[in-house]
């Protein structure tokens, strides 16, 4: 009777044993893990920018450093949270280098908008122009909060600063939403000076 072939694709491996074997070399574990984050990590970091060859960048510089830093994982965090650790430092990185490149729009200069934002598509591009408002600290760390369900202490983790300064910068960042919001729903000129009724 022939014996049997291996299969394929074996039961699938955890993190902590993809890391594992990414120690050891085998690039097939960092294909696993990749392909494993690549669309979370594309949501959060497309907080910082719409550009997809920006987001391209960082998880691939993301994973690079997981290849060349495998072994320093000592299991002290998820390897979920030292993930995100990674791509936010790189995403700082990329985005302060490409800072004077960068041709997006600031609150400031833009045409206010008129009309409420009424469909999904102008909803999104009424918070994605309210975002533009925020530092990137802010905006990544209410895409973490929010967007990817962290915890308060599992963002400190991400971002390597203490619970307080997460609080803060989440405090900041929603009191900068709440001023600039409406006026870019058309709010701002919707007072009533005379106080006419």
């Amino acid at each position: 009777m022939p014996k049997p072939s291996p299969a394929k694709n074996p039961t699938p491996r955890g993190d902590r044993e993809l890391l594992k074997a990414i120690v050891a070399g085998e690039r097939r574990a960092l294909e696993e893990l990749y392909l494993g984050y690549h669309r979370r990590l594309a949501r959060f970091l497309s907080r910082l920018s719409p550009r997809y060859e920006l987001i391209e960048e960082v998880i691939n510089d993301t994973f690079l450093v997981v290849w060349q830093s495998a072994e320093r994982f000592r299991d002290a965090s998820q390897v979920s949270t030292w993930i995100m650790g990674i791509a936010y430092r790189t995403a700082l990185k990329s985005l302060r280098r490409q800072k004077n490149h960068q041709t997006a729009v600031s609150l400031d200069s833009s045409s206010e908008q008129s009309c409420e934002p009424a469909s999904e598509f102008e909803t999104r591009d009424w918070l994605q122009q309210g975002f533009k408002a925020l530092s990137d600290e802010q905006r990544l760390t209410l895409e973490l909060a929010y967007g990817l369900g962290y915890s308060l202490e599992e963002i400190a983790a991400v971002t390597e600063a203490p619970v307080g300064t997460v609080k803060a910068r989440m405090f900041h960042a929603r009191e900068k939403l709440r001023q600039c919001l409406p006026r870019l729903g058309g709010e701002a000129g919707s007072e009533n000076p005379a106080g006419v009724a």
